[in-house]
């Protein structure tokens, strides 16, 4: 049987031809509605849908100086928190009739600075989830695009962030509740923003509570890490141990229930980020929730604000943050019952 050959798709002249008008009169209806008689306009439109004719991205950005389209770069696109932040990206992009593309930094600054570089050309914006790059190169890139950061803060950038302060003293209140005397911080990449800011504020709380609290790493945030983070907290007799991320510490758990530790009887685990599946691993991990669909949509709204204002200095949005209590964490082994 023979193939059938693709149906040729409609172009902006036989848009033109099928509606009576000049094919520039397509264009305008496109790129520059305002020009064009609202009658003759939504005539234009309803022809073009007709048959099927959609305008051509790149034309209408060599026409606009506009591609629509903006990136959302990620440190590590297996890490399931991030999913979060790109669908309310998505969702938010499709809403403002943009295109967003994804790329993956692969948990490296220089490879992060050489991906903004390479698509800065071709998008309008960039979303820089938990960007690893340093500050200078953050405002170098801020010089020649539009940037939001997501999970990171810079002066002088725009930025949507968690309530880290209030956060850690959830978890730290948690712990001091449950008769901990100390507990072990499991650190990430000594380029993460959000990890320094965890350290700080746990460590706060736990002077506040009276409870010591101790710094192991840096560790990759991903399951791999867990093992030897786990014999590292076991070699300390660590009653608890918060992980950097959620990834870190279900690594945690795995290891140790490997080596017939129970948890939380003999250690309790806490998390950051309530990742899909942390309440699907044994025991189901407690952890601090972070509105990350709500941070991605903030995001391209604030690429929006700074295309419409010419403002990229905006105050850093705050998203509050709230402790997702499982049964990985429990009373200290010499604590209250």
């Amino acid at each position: 049987m023979t193939p059938t050959a693709p149906r040729r798709r409609p172009t902006i002249t036989d848009v033109a031809r099928e509606a009576g008008v000049a094919a520039s009169t397509v264009s305008r209806a496109f790129t520059r509605p305002g020009r064009v008689n609202a009658a003759t306009r939504d005539h234009v439109l309803a022809v073009a849908e007709r048959l099927g004719y959609a305008p051509n991205p790149a034309a209408q950005a060599l026409e606009s100086g506009r591609s629509n389209t903006v990136a959302l770069v990620v440190p590590d696109i297996t890490n399931p928190y991030f999913a979060g932040v790109i669908k309310g990206a998505e969702r938010a992009a499709a809403q403002a009739g943009l295109t967003l593309v994804l790329a993956d930094a692969q948990e490296n600054p220089a490879h992060e600075e050489q991906l903004v570089r390479r698509l800065g050309p071709a998008v309008d914006g960039f979303v820089l989830m938990a960007s690893r790059m340093p500050d200078p190169v953050l405002r170098r890139t801020a010089e020649l695009n539009r940037v939001v950061l997501v999970n990171r803060a810079c002066t002088g950038l725009a930025s949507v962030v968690a309530d880290y302060d209030d956060g850690t003293r959830q978890i730290v209140a948690h712990l001091a509740a449950h008769g901990h005397r100390s507990f072990v911080f499991l650190g990430g990449p000594a380029e993460s923003w959000s990890g320094a800011r965890r350290w700080a504020g746990l460590r706060a709380a736990a002077r506040e509570h009276g409870l010591e609290a101790t710094r192991f790493g840096p560790y990759l945030p991903i399951l791999a890490s867990g093992p030897a983070a786990a014999d590292a907290v076991l070699a300390h007799r660590a009653t608890a141990v918060v992980a950097h991320n959620d990834m870190l510490a279900i690594g945690v758990l795995t290891r140790l229930s490997a080596r017939g530790v129970a948890v939380p009887e003999q250690v309790s685990v806490v998390g950051f980020d309530n990742v899909f599946g942390s309440d699907f691993c044994h025991p189901p991990l407690t952890t601090l929730a972070e509105r990350t669909e709500e941070a991605g949509a903030h995001a391209i709204a604030g690429l929006g604000q700074q295309s419409s204002t010419g403002t990229r200095d905006t105050p850093a949005r705050v998203l509050p943050t709230h402790l997702v209590v499982r049964a990985s964490s429990g009373p200290a082994p010499d604590g209250p019952g």
